[in-house]
């Protein structure tokens, strides 16, 4: 992992190995880019941009060009994760179930039944869902959790 003076210094961090190996070989190709050092764990790794793993084939070169341009970068996906699990309002494991039985088309009861649950615990959770997401309806509050990547059907 030597690295031309001119080159983009990469620090390739991710906690699974094949990922890093995956980096790693991306950027092996990048005459602009040598990647010096990997690690498995980013809190101090002084991080200046973030993405998800499911977009480092479509983002990650751009990514590292935008920051060492000095840029800041979050992709929208990123952003809604992130804002997912910082918000107060996040879902709580047990309404983010409900909600994918909803986004499969189960009635309450079907709910219910598949969670070992009452019927009223599920409209109670419908009711906290609708609230957290600003969603209109059921149909509306499947919709913002698979565009904010909640859940996935």
């Amino acid at each position: 992992m030597s690295a031309d003076p001119k080159s983009i210094r990469i620090l390739a961090v991710d906690d699974h190995p094949l990922v890093r190996q995956g980096i790693s070989g991306l950027l092996a190709v990048q005459s602009d880019m040598s990647l010096v050092a990997e690690a498995s764990n980013g809190r101090d790794a002084g991080a200046r941009a973030y993405l998800l793993k499911n977009l480092l084939h479509k983002e990650l070169l751009e990514t590292i060009r935008a920051v060492h341009a000095g840029k800041k970068t979050l992709s929208p996906e990123a952003s809604y994760q992130l804002a997912e699990h910082l918000t107060e309002d996040a879902l709580t494991p047990a309404e983010i179930s409900v909600l994918r039985l909803i986004a499969a088309g189960n009635a309450n009861k079907q709910i219910a039944d598949q969670l070992g649950i009452t019927e009223e615990t599920v409209k109670g959770r419908v009711k906290n869902i609708l609230s957290k997401l600003g969603a209109n309806d059921r149909t509306h509050a499947a919709v913002i959790g698979i565009r904010r990547g909640i859940i996935e059907v």
